[in-house]
């Protein structure tokens, strides 16, 4: 039963990884390419989009322990962070 738990933390490490490439490409996607003249609104929708994502996972994988939650808000928190940033960065590298 240990293995499979260390199994599904890593897929779900790995899970996370690969949608914040695919995140950030996108951005970059939209904002270099494309010319999308809003990077806080386009922030909006990705945290939007993963808030509800994130809580249909800890109702799936029903996370009850105060300590986990903390920990995904934090990490989400992080990333919500980073996010900004590299939009921002994106879109000021893209204004000059």
């Amino acid at each position: 039963m240990k293995g499979k738990s260390h199994l599904s933390t890593i897929g779900l490490v790995i899970a996370w990884y690969l949608s914040n490439i695919g995140v950030l490409l996108l951005n970059k996607y939209l904002l270099s390419n494309y010319g999308f003249k809003y990077p806080i609104f386009l922030t909006m929708c990705h945290m939007s989009a993963y808030s509800l994502l994130s809580y249909i996972a800890i109702a799936w994988m029903k996370i009850r322990s105060r300590v986990q939650f903390l920990k995904i808000a934090a990490l989400s928190l992080v990333f919500g962070v980073s996010v900004v940033f590299w939009n921002i960065s994106l879109r000021s590298h893209h204004c000059k």
